[in-house]
């Protein structure tokens, strides 16, 4: 199924999801393939991923360095129009996990992120937004997970009940008690 199919069919958890699965149509309708290009100065496609243990009872969370804040670990699609390829690659990437796995191919939650300017790189990035369909993966808790330097200083497993103390923006934090929720309540 393509990601506008998807996101035709995908029945959001409430209404604040249902908001940004409509901002994501929206977007996709205005910008075409222009969606998936950092070059797009308005927002691009990012995509996004929750690790969490086989017990469902830990995330695996990123400190990243620009943010300075405990994250998911996730990137740009950088043209890349498949999504999940685009979690599977930065879980990798930001985790070093070898053996991370999808629970399931779709989406399970959806947002709308605003990244505030700055730099990168050297060169001056504006405000824009991430829209940032985000993917469960699991994991083994004991497989050796590393940082990524240029990105990130930490990767840690973090209980549920503790992600609120890690996490300081509190934009964020909305999403993740969401994706949690979810956890719980269906039971994935």
């Amino acid at each position: 199924m393509d990601f506008l199919s998807f996101l035709k069919n995908y029945k959001a958890y409430d209404e604040e999801e249902e908001a940004e699965r409509l901002s994501f149509l929206q977007f996709l309708e205005a910008f075409g393939d222009k969606a998936y290009d950092r070059d797009n100065l308005v927002g691009h496609f990012s995509a996004s991923c929750w690790i969490v243990n086989k017990e469902r009872t830990k995330a695996l969370m990123v400190f990243h360095n620009m943010y300075k804040t405990w994250a998911w670990a996730g990137g740009h699609a950088d043209g890349d129009k498949n999504l999940l390829h685009v979690a599977l690659k930065e879980a990798a990437e930001e985790t070093g996990l070898k053996s991370v796995k999808p629970v399931f191919e779709n989406p399970i939650d959806l947002n709308v992120m605003v990244v505030h300017n700055h730099y990168k790189r050297g060169k001056f990035v504006p405000r824009h937004l991430h829209h940032n369909p985000v993917y469960l993966f699991e994991a083994d808790e004991n497989e050796p997970v590393r940082i990524k330097e240029d990105e990130n200083s930490g990767v840690e497993w973090v209980p549920f009940e503790k992600i609120r103390d890690y996490v300081s923006n509190e934009y964020t934090i909305v999403y993740y008690r969401r994706i949690m929720d979810k956890i719980r309540k269906f039971g994935w």
